[in-house]
């Protein structure tokens, strides 16, 4: 029987967060990767890998946020070149999957985005995927290579827990985020809510109309998946307010916080926002009751795991 051998592990990153591979690899205890990604005058992507990575292990890192369809293609030829060096195994990083909201056809002649982003980066040349907190967890099978889904539920809780909270709730900002915030409340020992809401066509705009669960004279965690315009959690802490609230933290794993979502948020007068950083949080969208939870630790974590062949389901048990 044949057996693949690569050799070392190599970390490479584009442009978009290169901040989070560096802190990557310094948790590994080895230098980032060496590649020039840059683009033409006429918007052509150029790569091109600064050293050997034959038969090496390689993890390319790229969230796929703003600006959203050039971070892809540029991620997309970064597989291409890899795989054309004689790379032994290609991982394809992604702390940050977009596309996630378009994983089933809800209307007519619409396209399944995830599930075409998914057949790129397998035609591109990545043999298995690792990812953070996808949308909707059916977007895995889209892959047919292996997809590692980690989850900032645990580095996220272990923050709320310092803070001893006291008289909380956790909110699921609608039905379909309820598993989630079942499992933060869980871990913090709290009760569960959930925002009935309803999403106004494909205007990005949403109306929160019920909250299963008692609120009045409690304070709220309310949790989303990823905060993007921020027009849900506006409407989640106006009808949460209206029920009796009292102190509101806001937490999400992507910080996507596009065109009016700190605007929103500051006009919110919430006691904290807790974020991580999957995505760049750049000091323009950076408010002063904005906590940033690092995840590189997490990624490090399950890239030795990959690379040494042990179980990455085993950091979560």
């Amino acid at each position: 029987m044949l057996f693949l051998v690569y050799t070392d592990l190599a970390v490479f990153t584009g442009r978009v967060h290169p901040g989070l591979a560096q802190q990557i690899c310094e948790r590994l205890g080895r230098p980032l990767g060496r590649v020039d990604v840059f683009e033409f005058s006429n918007e052509n992507i150029f790569v091109q890998y600064k050293e050997n990575i034959r038969q090496r292990d390689v993890y390319i890192v790229q969230p796929f946020c703003s600006p959203v369809n050039t971070s892809i293609m540029e991620f997309l030829i970064m597989i291409d070149a890899a795989k054309r060096a004689s790379a032994g195994r290609i991982t394809a990083v992604i702390p940050y999957y977009a596309y996630g909201r378009s994983d089933k056809k809800d209307q007519p002649r619409v396209p399944i985005s995830a599930r075409l982003l998914a057949n790129l980066i397998e035609t591109a040349g990545a043999d298995r995927v690792l990812t953070m907190n996808l949308h909707a967890g059916q977007i895995q099978g889209f892959f047919n290579v292996p997809v590692d889904e980690l989850s900032a539920l645990y580095p996220l809780s272990g923050y709320l827990r310092e803070l001893r909270l006291e008289n909380y709730t956790v909110i699921a900002t609608d039905v379909g985020d309820e598993k989630r915030a079942r499992d933060l409340a869980a871990r913090l020992d709290m009760p569960l809510a959930i925002i009935e809401k309803r999403r106004i066509g494909n205007t990005e705009r949403t109306e929160a109309t019920n909250v299963i669960g008692d609120v009045n004279g409690r304070n709220v965690l309310i949790l989303d998946d990823e905060i993007d315009t921020g027009g849900t959690i506006v409407e989640s802490v106006r009808l949460l307010r209206d029920k009796g609230c009292a102190d509101v933290i806001i937490s999400t794993y992507h910080p996507i916080l596009s065109g009016p979502a700190v605007d929103r948020m500051r006009s919110l007068e919430v006691r904290e926002l807790v974020v991580t950083d999957s995505v760049p949080v750049p000091e323009e969208k950076r408010l002063p009751n904005m906590t940033v939870i690092p995840i590189a630790q997490l990624f490090a974590d399950a890239i030795t795991r990959i690379h040494s062949g042990q179980s990455v389901g085993a950091l979560f048990q």
